[in-house]
């Protein structure tokens, strides 16, 4: 049987300016990347709060491996807490500016050529959102200008 992937929720995250640890060509760019707020809309709705980290390591071919920790407060005042880890892959043609300050090239290249996928595992501390934890999920991702929307699929 194939599975199937059921649209559940959306997750518009906004970040602040990256923080470069290391930019070094063999060893990778190591950023961590501050998440400022967000709304989330879909079967969930709600914001991200301020506080979470992106973590990534951009490797010389230029593959992002990228773990982001963040939490969610719902419309109703429940919380949730997000794991989500996962990898980005650009067009060949771009990644020798993955090493360089300024990313805004990222808005050049068509949404459909990058490759953005994760794997969320959340935390709940309400019933109401037990059900995010009695599923796999898998997860779209787009960068925007100033942040990141995630798509997130409940695999059925």
């Amino acid at each position: 049987m194939t599975p199937e992937l059921e649209f559940s929720f959306r997750i518009e995250i906004q970040v602040d300016k990256p923080h470069v640890v290391s930019c070094d060509k063999v060893y990778g760019k190591r950023q961590l990347i501050p998440i400022a707020s967000g709304v989330v809309s879909g079967e969930i709705t709600g914001e991200v709060l301020p506080g979470g980290i992106d973590s990534q390591v951009i490797d010389s071919d230029g593959l992002c491996h990228l773990s982001a920790r963040y939490a969610i407060k719902t419309h109703n005042g429940a919380s949730f807490y997000i794991e989500n880890n996962g990898i980005r892959r650009i067009p060949e043609q771009w990644r020798d500016q993955l090493f360089a300050e300024d990313m805004r090239f990222f808005n050049e290249i068509p949404a459909q050529d990058i490759y953005f996928k994760t794997v969320p595992t959340f935390e709940v501390y309400d019933d109401s959102l037990k059900w995010l934890t009695e599923s796999v999920f898998i997860c779209t991702a787009q960068r925007t200008a100033s942040g990141v929307f995630l798509d997130m699929y409940r695999v059925k």
